[in-house]
Formats: structure tokens, C-alpha cells, sequence
């Protein structure tokens, strides 16, 4: 065995009784069917509640993927109250929370509250207690309602690229228009530069004081005043 370049040396330990610690995975194809099995029981008990919850579709972070949308954790508040649901009660309706995520577009606020109507419209909720409807229950509620285990095949999440534009000329107008980056620019510099700016109008101002009065002395000094008083 060979060394190249500036590595580190190894030091091979070939007296560790390594077939005890080989792992294998026959027992992948089992697990499989262990799992399919479980979800079929899971599915099976919950009834006519769905076994997975409305998930929201959020951009993936960074500049490199901000263009694909996934499924997020949960609704934002925001998100909810326009929506028109309490965030206390959504779980309970199969809409998680997510506190922490902020809404940084119109778009994606209104793609989920979108979601959520959708969900609302389709979404049956029965009494606790047979013929004792409570608000927010649905009136008529019938448990020969049609099944609905998979949302995520009833709530796809959209495709994130969107509609793409045709190449067309640019205009007139698009031409003339004022760059948004020399105004991003502008107003960064507005902002850092008001102490300055204001430090050096105080300046020029002392001075056009201090230079009228040394004006105002010389022509009192020559008796020709010059319209700062009367030499008498």
C-alpha cells in the first residue's frame, strides 16, 4: 500500500474481530412489508380521519433551491386567521401550527390560505355526541361521507416553477424605467449617510454665519456698511 502527497499515514487495525461486526439487511424486504402492514392498521383504526396532516407548501431555503416548493411543518397564524380558523383548534382538525415560520410573500401567504379553504370545504366534522351539534361541527353529518386517508394525493403540493413567459422585445417603458438596483442603492445610502449629511449642513451653515460676520465687520471698519448698520 502506497502513500501520495502530504496525508496522513494509516495504520491499518485488521485484528478486530471484524466479522462480528459486519450488519447486514436481509430482513429489508421483511421490513417492508412490516411497515405497509402497519400502515394499513393505522389507516384502519383512525376510521374516517385521515392518517397524515394538511401539510402547507413552502420555498426551500437558499438562493440555490428557493425556486422548488416542498412541504413545509405547519401553518403560519397568519395563514390561519385568514383562513378563518383559531391556531388552538387546528391541530385538532388535522391543520398543524408552525409558529416559527414567518410569511415573506404575498404569493406564498396566499397560496396556503388557498390550501386551507380547500381543505375546509372538503373537511366533515362530526359530533362528539350523536344529535348534539356544537359549533363548528358539520350539520348533516353522515359517516357514509366519502374516505379520505391520503391528502397528500387530494392536496398536492403545486409545481414551483410557475407559468413561464414567452420571449417578447422589451419596451419603450421597461427601457426608460429607472434601475430597482440603483434604487435599493440610493435608499441604503440615504439611510446610512443622514447623520453626515446632516453633521455637514450644520458645518456649511456655521461657516456662511461666521464668513457674514466677518463681512459685516470690514465694512464697519471701511464705514461703509453695506446694509449691516449704520456707521455712526
Amino acid at each position: 500500500m502506497g502513500f501520495g502527497k502530504n496525508n496522513v499515514l494509516h495504520r491499518n487495525h485488521f485484528r478486530k474481530d471484524w466479522q462480528s461486526r459486519v450488519k447486514t439487511w436481509f430482513d429489508q424486504p421483511g421490513k417492508k412489508h412490516s411497515r405497509r402492514v402497519a400502515r394499513q392498521a393505522k389507516a384502519a383504526k383512525a376510521g374516517l380521519r385521515p392518517v397524515e396532516l394538511l401539510r402547507p407548501a413552502v420555498r426551500a431555503p437558499t438562493v440555490r433551491y428557493n425556486r422548488k416548493l416542498r412541504a413545509g411543518r405547519g401553518f403560519t397564524k397568519a395563514e390561519l386567521k385568514q383562513a378563518g380558523l383559531r391556531a388552538k383548534e387546528a391541530l385538532s382538525l388535522g391543520v398543524p401550527v408552525d409558529h416559527r415560520r414567518r410569511n415573506r410573500s404575498e404569493e406564498g401567504l396566499k397560496l396556503n390560505v388557498e390550501r386551507l379553504e380547500a381543505y375546509k370545504a372538503r373537511l366533515v366534522v362530526f359530533p362528539k355526541k350523536a344529535g348534539k351539534v356544537k359549533k363548528g361541527d358539520t350539520e348533516g353529518a353522515s359517516k357514509d361521507t366519502e374516505r379520505l386517508s391520503r391528502l397528500a394525493a387530494a392536496f398536492p403540493i403545486p409545481n414551483g416553477a410557475g407559468e413561464q413567459e414567452q420571449p417578447r422585445e422589451i419596451t419603450a417603458e421597461e427601457k426608460n424605467a429607472p434601475s430597482a438596483y440603483d434604487q435599493l442603492r440610493k435608499a441604503r445610502s440615504d439611510a446610512r449617510l443622514v447623520g453626515v449629511r446632516a453633521e455637514r449642513e450644520r458645518k456649511k451653515r456655521e461657516e456662511e454665519e461666521a464668513k457674514k460676520k466677518r463681512l459685516c465687520t470690514d465694512s464697519l471698519r471701511s464705514r461703509s456698511p453695506n446694509g449691516c448698520g449704520d456707521a455712526s
